[in-house]
């Protein structure tokens, strides 16, 4: 029996097989959709934290430490607290400068801003988080829905303030009662995070309650909703029946108005739920 031996390649030629393999592979993965390549990685969008009445950005800190180490880009809002119409073309403001797809999350009043703010921007803002918020439809107030039904306490628990305005107009700005602060807004919140929060609570002006809304983007935006039964601003009857009209995927826990401050991991669990949601 005959054996042909194969020729042994020259080192030159075993160098040159080496590296044009290596090369390959390298090509392999740095080319998108070739086999072999590395996955695609799923679309992180930028989570805007939009806070209510009677609260500031801080009241999101747990929220946002969780969403961070889950990897999500963050955004915690000033909201001016002036109006709908004011308060959302300043949050469009600060979507605009934001590259990529956008959750908008509000809490409280801060339902009513995103609501009007993300209307015509469903390119770009892929779903709305309400937490213990109001969803208006167009023509409505935060306060004409929440005298809609009973369970509301706030009408007692907070004190106006008068101010003069630009043109010499009277102004009035709306405060919780630092004594009646936590009962009222933030009953599960641990007494001295509460007095906190009371001595740092942002008003609101009393028009601004009053305002109707112009734009209800829940109409055209994928929305989630967090309803808090313990709720003595916002009537839970009331967060039901909107988060029900809206269509919005609900999810419903025993917790204070502070739900953000109080329950940050159910606050968080909800907004992640959404932006997974974006492609």
């Amino acid at each position: 029996m005959r054996i042909t031996r194969l020729a042994r390649p020259s080192r030159r030629s075993a160098l040159l097989g080496v590296t044009a393999a290596v090369g390959l592979s390298v090509a392999a993965v740095a080319l998108p959709g070739v086999a072999g390549a590395a996955p695609h990685q799923p679309i992180r969008p930028t989570i805007v934290l939009e806070h209510g009445a009677f609260a500031d950005a801080a009241s999101w800190d747990g929220v946002v430490t969780r969403l961070q180490r889950a990897g999500y880009p963050v955004v915690s809002a000033a909201n001016p607290l002036r109006g709908p119409a004011t308060d959302a073309a300043y949050l469009r403001s600060v979507v605009d400068h934001i590259d990529g797809p956008v959750v908008l999350v509000g809490h409280s009043y801060g339902g009513t801003v995103i609501s009007q703010a993300a209307a015509g921007l469903e390119g770009k803002v892929k779903a709305l988080v309400y937490i213990a918020a109001f969803l208006p439809d167009t023509g409505e107030s935060s306060l004409g829905l929440t005298n809609k039904f009973p369970g509301s306490t706030l009408g007692q628990a907070v004190e106006p303030v008068n101010y003069t305005l630009p043109d010499g107009g009277q102004g009035a700005d709306v405060y919780i009662k630092p004594e009646r602060f936590r009962a009222q807004f933030a009953a599960d919140v641990p007494a001295d995070k509460a007095r906190l929060m009371a001595a740092g609570q942002r008003p609101i002006a009393a028009a601004a309650l009053e305002e109707k809304s112009t734009k209800a983007a829940w109409k055209t935006i994928p929305s989630w909703s967090l309803v808090t039964t313990e709720d003595l601003n916002i009537p839970v009857a009331a967060q039901r029946y909107m988060s029900a009209r809206a269509g919005a995927r609900t999810t419903v826990v025993d917790a204070s108005h502070a739900v953000s401050v109080s329950r940050p991991e159910a606050v968080a669990r909800i907004v992640e739920q959404a932006a997974r949601t974006v492609r």
